[in-house]
């Protein structure tokens, strides 16, 4: 994000959503000299009343559209809403940077995507990891394309107890609310990982184990490849005890990259506060530049999470249709 001019206006921050994600967002924007928070937006009257004396505060995401000068909107809310809350904000002309997953399923993606085109307004899905600070080391030390080694494979690991981490957000546990369980919420963050490190080829999900528990996936192993012939796999658990985030990358010559998405970190959550300054830099370059592909990496989420429930079975809910 280039800094603004002096004298120049920050960019005016709408937060719809104000669950466990929404206060990394809040702090992004009071620390980055691009953003200032403008206007909150939740359904709770108890959760808005913390933000007393800041930025303006609203119920309702429609009226706070209508009332509030914004210049851009995060979307936070469950994710059964986003393709609700982001089309409305589309249409109000307002640019979206939403949490993944862009919507439950790829016609709701592929539809906010066309939306977004038609008003020439951006969307941008938010997939926090990658800007995780040891994930672009070693993205910085792979090889350059053309070069005598190459990537050969990918391994990601996504493993937690949600429980420990939703705060009051039980609606991850609610699978019409979630679009599943891990697959659908954490394996786009998983995905975008294998993406970014593969040189954003194209994948396919050529595998997929998925274990439920009470409605809801609890653990996921999926196997993905690239038309080059590259692999990778993705390994996701809602019941590890404690917590793994990290990445391996194995190179043609056998040699093993590794990246630790937690280290250097060990409060909790701590990572996330430098990954959410990375998803509004990056943001604010899409609101400047409104790269006709901005929608992509969220759509092509939400077809890798579809192909895993086609391939496990039956989808669990809306998530796969």
């Amino acid at each position: 994000m280039t800094p603004p001019a002096p004298g120049a206006r920050p960019r005016r921050l709408g937060v719809i959503g104000l669950g466990v994600i929404s206060r990394f967002y809040l702090a992004a924007a009071e620390t980055l000299p691009g953003w200032t928070p403008a206007a909150v937006c939740d359904l709770r009257e108890e959760t808005l009343a913390a933000h007393r004396g800041g930025a303006a505060r609203h119920t309702d995401h429609r009226s706070m559209l209508a009332r509030e000068d914004l210049d851009a909107v995060v979307v936070a809310v469950p994710n059964h809403a986003h393709a609700e809350v982001c089309a409305d904000a589309l249409r109000a002309g307002v640019p979206v940077c939403v949490e993944k997953p862009l919507a439950l399923s790829p016609p709701e993606g592929a539809a906010l995507a066309a939306l977004s085109r038609e008003r020439g307004v951006p969307l941008f899905t938010a997939f926090h990891r990658r800007y995780n600070d040891r994930v672009l080391g070693l993205a910085r030390a792979l090889p350059p394309p053309g070069a005598p080694r190459s990537v050969e494979s990918v391994r990601v690991r996504y493993l937690e107890r949600i429980e420990d981490h939703i705060g009051a957000d039980t609606w991850y546990l609610d699978p019409d609310r979630c679009g599943g369980g891990c697959v659908a919420d954490n394996g786009p963050n998983a995905f975008d990982l294998v993406r970014l490190l593969l040189g954003e080829q194209s994948l396919t999900v050529v595998s997929a184990e998925v274990a439920r528990e009470d409605g809801v996936d609890r653990r996921a192993v999926i196997g993905l490849e690239t038309p080059s012939g590259a692999r990778a796999g993705v390994e996701l658990d809602w019941s590890h005890p404690g917590e793994v985030k990290d990445v391996a990358v194995r190179l043609t010559d056998g040699t093993v990259l590794e990246a630790d998405m937690l280290a250097g970190r060990p409060g909790f959550k701590e990572s996330l506060w430098h990954e959410y300054e990375g998803v509004l830099r990056d943001f604010a370059r899409v609101c400047d530049e409104a790269p006709a592909g901005a929608a992509e990496g969220g759509v092509a989420a939400l077809e890798l999470v579809a192909a895993c429930y086609a391939l496990a079975g039956a989808p669990v809910s809306g998530a796969a249709r």
